[in-house]
């Protein structure tokens, strides 16, 4: 008796978990029939990555130990601001000697100024007086040898001067300065590391400070398969879409095309500019386009009746394309007409209008009239 009780419960409880799946409404994710942005076709579809076409890694141009460090990842800096210094401590002494030796000679003019009025009054003397030959002959000569030691004193303060600036320069070179206004995106060294522009010392010397981007700068870089670069020519329209934002439709222009292709890859680079800048743009990102062309004559009529949905609302029954419409607390099925693809998404040019609801994406097998409820 107690056997039996326990197999009616068993199956009373499968019944129930039975009926409660079945009752359980599929979670769906819809998004909004749009209107295009532009009535223009996309002619190709690529993808790349944002670049800036200005970027730099600093470095210094002597070899040294860093003694310090002035900026962090994500911090704007302007051109000439100081990003870090060097050991200077050899070459100050360096330029302290140099002004030693300038300041010296500098001094012995002056000496030297005084010795030759006292030559050019005994030359004067003996010239007056009529001294003897060799005593004029003397005379003369120790007025014309300090003269001479005094332009060599001159010009051995204007080689003390260079020599100086030389030191100036090898200080100056002892502080690393931001080249341009940017962004750093890599802190590459810190304080008590050796670096060198030439890689000097192996693994333990760095070359670089810091890298540094103009975010003013940021295009996109794509490959494009040489079988289809006709179809792309400078100063042609672009829809782009970042993957990290994939809702977001970016215009851009194709700035130049690379007159060289890769032969391992046969894809030409292609180089596209923003039309407009924004902080979401950030290097290296990933990007898909669409290289649109020109519109077409009814242009006016496509664009009353063409919309623009996710293309994975889209779905294929028996050669037909379907999708499946939002309404309320079920789906409908629905033939459409698809047009030309833009970037994720794709254009229906029939079978929808704008403000409609599909279905994007459902946590089973929809079928026409099923209820359904809105994942949240």
């Amino acid at each position: 008796m107690g056997i039996a009780v326990l197999v009616i419960l068993i199956l009373v409880g499968v019944a129930g978990a039975i009926w409660a799946f079945r009752s359980q409404k599929p979670q769906v994710q819809v998004a909004v029939a749009e209107k295009p942005d532009s009535d223009r076709p996309a002619l190709l579809n690529a993808s790349g990555y944002i670049t800036p076409r200005r970027e730099a890694t600093v470095s210094a141009k002597i070899t040294g130990r860093v003694t310090g460090v002035f900026f962090d990842e994500g911090v704007h800096v302007r051109d000439g601001q100081v990003l870090a210094t060097l050991d200077d401590s050899d070459v100050q002494r360096a330029l302290e000697s140099a002004k030693a030796d300038r300041d010296a000679t500098q001094a012995s003019i002056e000496d030297l100024e005084v010795q030759l009025k006292f030559a050019d009054l005994e030359l004067d003397r003996a010239e007056k007086l009529e001294e003897s030959p060799e005593f004029l002959d003397t005379a003369r000569a120790n007025d014309n040898s300090l003269r001479a030691k005094i332009s060599l004193a001159k010009a051995q303060v204007v080689a003390g001067d260079s020599r100086i600036r030389e030191a100036q320069q090898a200080v100056d070179n002892c502080i690393v300065r931001a080249p341009f206004d940017g962004i750093i995106v890599s802190k590459d060294a810190q304080i008590g590391e050796m670096v060198s522009p030439n890689s000097a010392g192996g693994g333990f010397t760095r070359t670089g400070i810091a890298t540094e981007v103009d975010m003013n700068s940021l295009e996109i870089e794509v490959d494009v398969n040489e079988a289809y670069i006709a179809r792309v020519v400078p100063g042609q329209p672009v829809t782009a879409v970042l993957d990290a934002f994939p809702d977001w439709q970016i215009p851009a222009r194709v700035r130049i095309v690379i007159p060289t292709a890769d032969r391992e890859k046969a894809t030409v680079k292609v180089r596209i500019s923003f039309l407009k800048l924004d902080p979401r743009m950030l290097p290296d990102m990933g990007i898909k386009v669409a290289f649109l062309g020109d519109a077409p004559p009814d242009a006016g009529k496509t664009a009353s009746s063409a919309v623009v949905i996710p293309a994975g609302a889209v779905h294929d029954d028996s050669g037909e394309k379907i999708v499946f419409l939002f309404k309320g607390d079920h789906v409908e099925r629905q033939a459409i007409t698809l047009g030309q693809a833009r970037g994720s998404d794709v254009e229906v040019v029939a079978g929808l209008s704008a403000g409609d609801t599909v279905v994007v994406s459902s946590s089973a097998a929809l079928a026409d009239g099923e209820s359904v409820a809105i994942q949240k």
